[in-house]
């Protein structure tokens, strides 16, 4: 009886990411943390972009002690200034990035009449405008370079309202779109764009929810798979939107919500 063939081989062709460079934001926590690590045990060197230093700090060490080449940037997305800069200084770590995940995001969400300037303005220069600028930066180059991927972590809130949607669900009804027109822009010259969908994530992000265990338990029961998110649910499905296999995916949403989001 021969042996059973090791599948190592066929599943790195498929999922490899050696020799690929990767910008996580917001990747100091959360959602963006679990991807940063993913990509990095996959095999790319990680540049994560956040503000606190601390945080920074601590996910470089982690993904160091497993192996993976990181670096991390601090900068405050809600500029445009800082954007600019954070971009270059992740671009001169290990050279211009195959793969750029926007996880970065603010959560502020007043009732409708009470909604001011203020924080529509903030909501979208960090949920909208910084992945759109970091595209503007990095797509073209990956287009001249025949591959790249451009990953925006999106919500419910871009396809349905509910808890108080606000700005942040205007926000990410754009990211949505924005991953639609990046796809129509570059995905003839290998670069695709897509969106990640998370439901209800127990995360620094969702940290209001969080504190009402009633709410928590109803937001879980209305999933299929009877739980709410992990921060580390989406290490796989980014793996595949960044890697090889992922060519002919692009301008989609990806729902990774326990099938909250099918009934």
């Amino acid at each position: 009886m021969s042996e059973q063939p090791s599948p190592a081989p066929y599943l790195t062709t498929l999922f490899s990411l050696v020799g690929r460079v990767a910008v996580v934001t917001g990747g100091s926590s959360g959602i963006g943390r679990a991807i940063a690590g993913a990509l990095g045990r996959a095999g790319a060197a990680v540049v994560v972009v956040a503000r606190r230093e601390g945080e920074l700090d601590g996910t470089v060490r982690e993904l160091r002690g497993q192996g993976c080449r990181a670096a991390r940037v601090s900068a405050d997305l809600g500029s445009r200034a800082e954007v600019a800069r954070a971009a270059e200084e992740a671009a001169a770590v290990f050279g211009e990035p195959d793969i750029v995940v926007s996880a970065a995001g603010i959560n502020l969400r007043p009732p409708m009449d009470e909604l001011g300037r203020e924080v529509w303005d903030a909501t979208m220069a960090v949920n909208l405008e910084a992945p759109f600028l970091l595209g503007q930066r990095f797509g073209p180059v990956m287009a001249e370079r025949g591959f790249g991927r451009l990953i925006h972590i999106a919500s419910q809130q871009a396809f349905r309202a509910f808890v108080s949607s606000g700005a942040y669900g205007v926000s990410k009804a754009g990211l949505v779109a924005l991953a639609r027109s990046q796809a129509e822009a570059w995905s003839g010259r290998g670069v695709t764009a897509n969106t990640l969908v998370p439901g209800f994530v127990m995360t620094p992000l969702n940290a209001r929810l969080s504190s009402d265990p009633e709410r928590v338990r109803a937001l879980a029961a209305r999933t299929m798979t009877g739980r709410n998110g992990l921060a580390e649910d989406f290490a796989g499905a980014a793996v595949f939107l960044a890697s090889p296999s992922a060519a002919q995916v692009t301008g989609q949403s990806l729902f990774v919500d326990g099938g909250f989001s099918a009934h």
